[in-house]
């Protein structure tokens, strides 16, 4: 007795004749951080046509679909918002900047002319990435930044110098977790407190610094108290 097909076997042997297929044409290329991979990789921008397939033979167009992002290492396809997160190696730069940038608006702000600060600022430097960092070289550049822009050292944090620091930090905030915000603003009022308690200027930059890395004002307030008490 042969066996009765039902509706599902029919459904099925339907999919197996009719079908879909996408061609995908490259359009740009790159390196990017693969999720999947979790590290740098190289990439295929891609766009895609879509068409109806009967026995496994292209005959009619479906439209277009993409753009996608497929990974060159795991062929995993991902949307094009993948890109906005930067590469590893892009990142280690921007953190470099960052912490550089805070040094320097902080020395500014608090002048170099004692020793302590320098050598905080130095070591928060180096720590980030610079390893050949001086505190002769932070000097010069503070001096440098006041000579450039007409400010006295110890004045509040200008426009220029805002600038300076949202063009650091505005980019870096978003790939930085909390912790990680803080922790750079903590870095900070460390170099500040170095050399005595915070002076208006030096409060004003770490504020500055704050709204740039998109913190809180009231955990700003709580972050540069906490900084003053001794752990």
């Amino acid at each position: 007795m042969l066996p009765v097909r039902g509706r599902d076997d029919r459904a099925t042997r339907a999919l197996c004749v009719l079908g879909t297929r996408t061609a995908w044409t490259p359009v740009g290329d790159g390196e990017f951080y693969c999720p999947g991979c979790g590290g740098d990789r190289n990439y295929q921008r891609l766009t895609g046509r879509r068409r109806l397939t009967l026995l496994g033979v292209p005959v009619l167009p479906r439209g277009s679909t993409g753009p996608v992002v497929e990974c060159a290492a795991c062929g995993h396809h991902y949307g094009t918002d993948v890109l906005d997160h930067p590469t590893t190696r892009r990142f280690s730069a921007m953190l470099r900047d960052g912490v550089h940038t805070v040094a320097l608006a902080v020395l500014a702000a608090g002048g170099t002319g004692s020793r302590a600060p320098l050598e905080t600022a130095c070591a928060a430097v180096r720590a980030g990435g610079v390893d050949d960092c001086t505190e002769e070289q932070l000097a010069a550049l503070v001096d440098a930044l006041a000579a450039d822009t007409g400010r006295v050292l110890g004045e509040p944090c200008g426009a220029s110098l805002t600038i300076e620091l949202h063009e650091a930090l505005d980019p870096l905030a978003p790939h930085l977790a909390p912790a990680g915000r803080e922790s750079l603003l903590l870095q900070g009022a460390r170099i500040a407190l170095a050399d005595g308690p915070y002076t208006p200027a030096e409060r004003d930059a770490l504020t500055t610094v704050g709204a740039a890395l998109t913190l809180p004002a009231e955990d700003v307030t709580r972050l540069l108290e906490a900084a003053r008490t001794p752990s």
